[in-house]
């Protein structure tokens, strides 16, 4: 059962039908553990799911999109996120990481030489904005981008982490220091960096959540692109912080947010079923006021968590300012979808650690929620700060 956290447009209401069904059939759990096991997620599934034309919610029509509805991309997020990363995964590769940040962001020469392959989901982005040292703070960055004597290439030197994707991603979308002496936040500069650059160099990391592809380092070693591959065009050299910290990041938040939402949705599904169907004392476990309690307990985090991540998406999508709407939506979305997960797992038992459900792959995917995607005190100081607190 799913209650209602606002009147949804009927074309959302029928997408997530589609999708749904989409899921059951070409996405069952027994495929879902091997995906699991082995990093993976289904090429060929993702190009039938892209058929359907979803990667285009993000992209303008005149580039080849379907006219940019962000609630409705985020109803994609959550429909493909009940089953996992591995369709949602390259969803958000495509739609968002390219596609909402090259409409958002890119030159015209860039939007119509990448929006149409986003579209289509057959370009995908991946980020190059963390490193060792770096995480929240990402306007320290220590990865140095020049520009050539002639001025016709940038040539990247330095190291990134956490770089999701990169081993099937077209492009990274790269933060890089390009001003070394210059004064922080105006001293940065985003670079699309094709992943079969001479120089690039890929060690992937081992990790336990979110198993739909590798997660890597990757390590620039006088990688050369050219001087148009400036996210924006040439004229947006040392100014890549604004297209980075505004809508861009508003949108971010609520992307991940939306992951972690359909994440505690598939599991309060099952536990709600379990509870059901185990009996323990003569009846349904469900009828132990102890389990019913906490099923209902988490029920309700999990309809204020609907309503906050859409109420954030809607404002996003009016182009309303909503940087404490999402900074909130994220902190709130990402701290109590750990809480339903693993009060779900306590309703399983000690099945909900073995591979006979999901619950165990629910658990690892929900535990990084508060940290991705700008971790829950990040999120604390931007709202603190949004709202007049003084440091």
């Amino acid at each position: 059962m799913t209650l209602n956290a606002f009147d949804e447009p009927e074309h959302i209401t029928m997408l997530r039908a589609t999708l749904r069904r989409f899921v059951e059939d070409k996405a069952p759990r027994e495929k879902r553990r091997i995906w699991d096991k082995t990093h993976s997620f289904p090429k060929d599934v993702f190009k039938e799911l892209t058929d359907l034309g979803i990667c285009g919610l993000t992209i303008p029509e005149e580039f080849g999109g379907l006219g940019v509805d962000l609630v409705a991309a985020v109803a994609v997020i959550e429909e493909l996120s009940r089953a996992g990363a591995f369709l949602a995964g390259p969803f958000i590769h495509s739609a968002f990481y390219g596609g909402a940040n090259i409409s958002e962001n890119g030159s015209l020469a860039q939007k119509q030489k990448l929006l149409p392959g986003l579209a289509k989901g057959e370009t995908a982005f991946c980020y190059g904005l963390s490193e060792p040292d770096v995480g929240g703070d990402l306007a320290s960055v220590k990865t140095r981008a020049r520009l050539s004597e002639d001025g016709s290439e940038v040539i990247i030197n330095g190291l990134k982490r956490w770089c999701t994707g990169a081993d099937f991603a077209d492009y990274i979308y790269c933060l890089v220091n390009s001003d070394s002496d210059g004064k922080k936040y105006r001293n940065l500069s985003l670079v699309l960096v094709p992943t079969s650059t001479p120089g690039l160099t890929l060690h992937p990391i081992e990790h336990s959540n979110l198993r739909y592809t590798l997660s890597s380092d990757v390590y620039f070693d006088d990688v050369r692109v050219p001087v148009e591959n400036i996210v924006g065009g040439p004229e947006m050299w040392n100014k890549g912080w604004g297209m980075l910290a505004g809508r861009t990041l508003d949108v971010e938040k609520i992307e991940i947010s939306a992951v972690a939402f359909g994440v505690a949705q598939a599991a309060m599904e099952e536990a709600w079923q379990y509870s059901q169907e185990r009996e323990q004392f003569g009846k349904p476990i469900c009828a132990h006021q102890s389990v019913r309690h906490a099923l209902v307990d988490a029920r309700t985090k999990l309809q204020a968590c609907r309503h906050m991540l859409y109420h954030a998406a809607s404002l996003a999508q009016e182009n309303r300012p909503c940087a404490v709407e999402t900074s909130m939506a994220k902190l709130f979305i990402g701290e109590n979808a750990v809480e339903i997960v693993l009060t779900c797992q306590r309703v399983l038992g000690a099945y909900g650690m073995t591979d006979a459900y999901d619950m165990e792959r629910h658990v690892r995917d929900i535990l990084g929620m508060p940290i991705v995607g700008g971790s829950s005190n990040m999120q604390r100081n931007n709202i603190a700060s949004r709202m007049g607190l003084p440091e």
